[in-house]
């Protein structure tokens, strides 16, 4: 990663016009080839920017434009659209790069592979007389999330995410489409499971025969028990 601090005007031409006037700013050339153009407020969000797949080369400012004290222009083009940044810099205040390596990606504490972690361990969440077969159940279409029996001993299989929608109700009526194919474990049932279940994913789920369940993290987690609230 490139980053320039510059003094700097900006304009971005193409499906819409904008012009940054001369200002001292923060400038991000990205191994993506992105450029981004950052300012001393406006939290995370850039000014301006262009998006990969772009390119940007060095261009001599005009003779009016040295007059004007520009002294390097980097234009940054769209490799699929006509968007050009363009931008003018006066003065270089800093100009350092930095090879970040592989980002591993960010970690968020209540993923489902978190959720999944903490219902197998507490499945009698689920209900009472509840065992785990396995978590990660591979089937020929993916893993199904946590396999497990019932008090009357039936197989079921249940799909966790954060948030429930309608396209995780499907993902969990293919695997039981094929689950049930298996005289080995039919019949199965289904538990569609999350932190926070959609109306429509709801209604869908109920009106396939599928058990919606919201979970508690914070319960799960042993971090939020009854005795331990005032009300």
């Amino acid at each position: 990663m490139r980053v320039v601090i510059a003094r700097c005007s900006v304009d971005y031409e193409g499906r819409l016009s904008a012009h940054l006037p001369l200002a001292t700013r923060l400038l991000m050339v990205k191994a993506d080839g992105s450029v981004l153009v950052h300012s001393d407020g406006g939290s995370y969000k850039p000014l301006n920017w262009m998006s990969p797949p772009c390119s940007m080369a060095h261009a001599e400012p005009e003779p009016s434009e040295v007059q004007e004290g520009v002294q390097a222009i980097w234009v940054v083009r769209h490799a699929k659209t006509d968007d050009t940044l363009r931008v003018r810099i006066h003065e270089v205040l800093s100009d350092t790069s930095h090879d970040l390596g592989i980002d591993p990606g960010l970690v968020k504490d209540g993923v489902e592979a978190h959720l999944q972690a903490l219902l197998a361990e507490h499945i009698t969440t689920l209900g009472a007389g509840y065992q785990l077969i396995r978590r990660e159940f591979m089937t020929a279409i993916g893993p199904v999330d946590i396999v497990c029996r019932d008090g009357s001993g039936t197989t079921v299989a249940v799909e966790i995410k954060r948030r429930g929608d309608i396209d995780g109700v499907e993902q969990l009526t293919r695997y039981l489409e094929l689950m049930n194919r298996d005289p080995h474990l039919a019949p199965v049932s289904g538990i569609f499971a999350a932190q926070q279940i959609k109306p429509q994913a709801r209604t869908l789920a109920e009106d396939r025969g599928i058990t919606c369940v919201v979970l508690d993290y914070e319960g799960l987690k042993g971090r939020d028990t009854s005795e331990h609230r005032l009300f």
